[in-house]
């Protein structure tokens, strides 16, 4: 597990390819954006970065001929490594023994780990960019029934730009926001082994445009607030292909009784 702590920033050229090691349980491999660090991870449509496993055999150079598919790993080989963690000091909603907190650990990440609290009182709160971004093969399992999503936000805030990503083929859901302001544009979620779009804790953001193609639990699973702070959140301009011939989702569409979406 690879964690930028608060004060530092981790910038990512366009064009890089990020591998991850396998690894499961203690051993789960992640990259972790704590509160108070950023993440400047900008590519573009021509140099994308790609987060993958080391079994990827994909390249740099690859990129540069323009090939940004795997060489050898199939689109839905999935729980090859962790994901991208990023965290964040925006609102969230969340309680402990019925009473409010305004912070709470992220899943995924051991609670003995205190880079991996996530929550505060700044809506406006800045975890960097990440544009032109693909997260394959990722979701490894930490524990029983507890995978790591290939994008996690917890806590973000709306100061962070997140834009052009895709998740392919991750063990658990594709995108998961926990509370936080933070909105996504251009999304891509493919054969995800969980959730394609899940929000929890009162997300207060949007996303807009975007794609989920074969998830196989919800398409989407939209909680609502687990604390006593509301939030709602926008979902607008998307397509979903909820099964093909192989594949087959739960349902569309998940929601708790008390869930705010438009």
């Amino acid at each position: 597990r690879i964690t930028v702590t608060s004060g530092a920033t981790l910038t990512i050229q366009p064009g890089v390819v990020v591998k991850g090691q396998a690894g499961t349980g203690a051993n789960a491999t992640a990259l972790l954006i704590a509160r108070g660090a950023k993440i400047m991870a900008e590519g573009t449509a021509a140099r994308p970065i790609i987060f993958t496993s080391v079994a990827d055999e994909i390249t740099p150079e690859n990129i540069v001929a323009g090939n940004f598919g795997s060489p050898n790993l199939g689109s839905d080989v999935n729980g090859l490594w962790g994901g991208l963690i990023i965290l964040g000091r925006a609102p969230i909603s969340a309680s402990n023994a019925g009473a409010d907190v305004t912070e709470v650990q992220i899943e995924g990440i051991p609670t003995s780990d205190p880079n991996g609290l996530y929550g505060g009182n700044d809506p406006a709160d800045n975890s960097g960019v990440v544009k032109y971004v693909s997260l394959r093969h990722g979701g490894t399992n930490i524990g029983s029934g507890n995978e790591i999503n290939g994008l996690t936000l917890g806590g973000v805030g709306s100061g962070t730009v997140i834009e052009n990503v895709e998740i392919v083929s991750n063990q658990d859901d594709g995108i998961e926001w926990f509370g936080g302001t933070v909105s996504v544009k251009n999304a891509l979620v493919w054969n995800v082994g969980d959730d394609g779009i899940d929000t929890d804790q009162a997300w207060s953001g949007t996303l807009d445009n975007f794609i989920v193609v074969t998830p196989l639990g919800h398409c989407f699973e939209l909680d609502g607030p687990e604390g006593t702070r509301a939030g709602s959140h926008t979902i607008k301009n998307g397509s979903v292909i909820a099964s093909d011939a192989t594949r087959t989702s739960e349902d569309l569409i998940n929601v708790d009784a008390n869930s705010a979406v438009t």
